[in-house]
């Protein structure tokens, strides 16, 4: 063959990649009226739930009356533990200590109003100190009536940072309990009802990070806590209060320790992000007073799953995305499409299970239902006194307990049988992944096929099968084209078909 003709066979086979593969995502041309006025139209999403509850009465009514009673309860803690006030823990300080109109969250989820705790779960307040010697507040939630012989695989949910207190993350903790999990939901160190401080001055929240990844591993610690293995840090922290801390975690009995999921928002995603790689080769020992070895089997970060310094991929992750961020300023031209996949390909490239989304018309509080803050819908109707439908929430809740399903539930188990199918579920929810960035997933199904794809709204073929390409639909094939004309460019040499068809199989 000439090198003209080598060059027309490269050109050929390159006019033959699919276009979606390497293209910005589909829409309007940019600059353009028509992409200007998409973006406003997507961006008008980000205000909906303000505008929603600004003009529901029955909503704006309920927020005040959960607030009023959110504040009594703080004030009641302070009066019977006189150790819970101090010149740090005031009722501003830590922020949102109060749970008081936006660090009330949902304002429907409460024990008192919501019947899920009469009818669907047994939920248990604990204190237990860091390993600062900090008091941290949390709960303990399983499913109403298990029997004393089961084990169900167990979820700790870390908040966000500043504004986003324990109450803000209930309606994961209530969806969990409802699959069958018992979790344990906290306030981290320095921000809700916890402590601002340690005794010695150190401090949480914002001012110190670290809480966000430390804390985590102490609260799993607790979790997994037992009468014949107490919880380390309440002994050696005994003494510094006088508020009743818990010895161990009191439903020790219905955790199997053998199955454990970390979700995590904000800087709660970073620092879930951190605590699964520890002990991977080249990570940090895992630092748990408890465990030998990490028991951290599948993370869930949301906004967003780490990567870079500190971050090794040892578990498969979930990481879900916002289009706006916490700025929530609209787009004046278009991102590069694949920007919010960095972790994505770090998991991808260990060779570990991953599945990235961005959620359209999204802003960092999808995740923390704060009255007023810019989201996108999550309370548009209210039926028998709960909050129904919406649009971001409800896509973090199905693919977050697909996705822990899919690595925790066993046989015969709700969730089990039917984790890969919500997993790939898109004609369900393609219109709400962002048509700005690409979601992507890469994980090996039960069957043991491979579901693999590089941008899940443009389409997936079918799941590949076992042994099949493993570099995801359309844009595996078209790379495999690329790489293979540069080769042929490079060589100069007739090209090895047969070498292709077997790949490409």
């Amino acid at each position: 063959m000439t090198h003209a003709n080598r060059g027309r066979v490269v050109a050929a086979w390159l006019l033959l990649l699919p276009l979606s593969a390497l293209a910005v995502p589909e829409g309007p041309e940019f600059p353009s009226l028509a992409w200007t006025q998409r973006e406003a139209l997507n961006y008008a999403k980000t205000l909906e739930a303000p505008l929603e509850q600004a003009s529901s009465l029955s909503f704006l009514l309920r927020l005040e009356q959960q607030s009023l009673i959110n504040q009594g309860q703080w004030l009641q803690r302070g009066v019977q533990d006189p150790s819970w006030l101090s010149p740090l823990n005031t009722p501003l300080t830590p922020l949102c200590t109060m749970w008081s109109q936006p660090c009330a969250g949902d304002p429907f989820r409460y024990p008192g109003f919501d019947p899920f705790y009469e009818h669907e779960a047994e939920v248990t307040p604990v204190v237990f100190y860091d390993e600062g010697c900090a008091r941290i507040s949390g709960r303990l939630w399983k499913p109403r009536g298990v029997a004393g012989a089961q084990r169900l695989p167990g979820v700790v949910i870390e908040t966000g940072s500043i504004q986003a207190p324990e109450p803000l993350y209930w309606w994961m903790a209530q969806a969990l309990v409802r699959a069958g999990y018992t979790v344990l939901s906290f306030d981290v160190r320095g921000q809700g009802r916890s402590d601002l401080q340690t005794p010695d001055g150190r401090q949480g929240g914002n001012i110190d990070s670290s809480v966000f990844w430390n804390g985590l591993v102490n609260a799993i610690d607790f979790f997994r806590s037992t009468p014949v293995t107490p919880y380390p840090h309440n002994l050696s922290c005994a003494g510094r209060y006088p508020t009743a801390v818990a010895p161990f975690n009191p439903d020790h009995a219905q955790l199997d320790l053998a199955r454990l999921g970390i979700v995590g928002h904000s800087l709660g995603a970073r620092g879930v992000s951190l605590v699964q790689g520890y002990g991977a080769p080249g990570a940090e020992p895992w630092p748990g007073l408890l465990d030998r070895d990490n028991p951290v089997d599948v993370v869930v970060a949301w906004d967003s799953l780490g990567s870079g310094a500190g971050v090794v991929p040892r578990v498969p992750a979930m990481g879900q995305t916002s289009e706006y961020g916490i700025a929530g300023l609209p787009l004046l031209s278009p991102p590069d499409p694949e920007a919010h996949k960095t972790a994505y390909q770090q998991w991808q490239s260990a060779g570990l299970p991953v599945f990235q989304l961005t959620i359209r018309g999204s802003t960092h509080f999808e995740w923390s239902l704060i009255p007023a803050f810019p989201a996108s819908s999550w309370c548009p109707q209210i039926v028998a006194g709960q909050c129904v439908g919406g649009w971001a929430r409800p896509l973090a809740e199905h693919y977050s307990l697909a996705w822990l399903d899919r690595w925790l539930k066993q046989p015969g188990e709700q969730g089990y049988a039917d984790a890969d199918a919500r997993l790939l579920a898109d004609a369900d929810w393609q219109d709400r992944y962002s048509f700005h960035y690409r979601s992507a997933r890469h994980f090996p199904r039960r069957d043991g096929g491979l579901a693999a794809c590089e941008d899940i709204r443009a389409g997936c073929a079918d799941p590949q099968p076992a042994g099949g390409d493993s570099s995801g639909g359309r844009f595996g094939s078209a790379w495999l084209l690329l790489l293979l004309a540069v080769r042929l460019w490079a060589n100069r040499r007739e090209p090895d078909w047969g070498l292709f068809a077997k790949r490409s199989h």
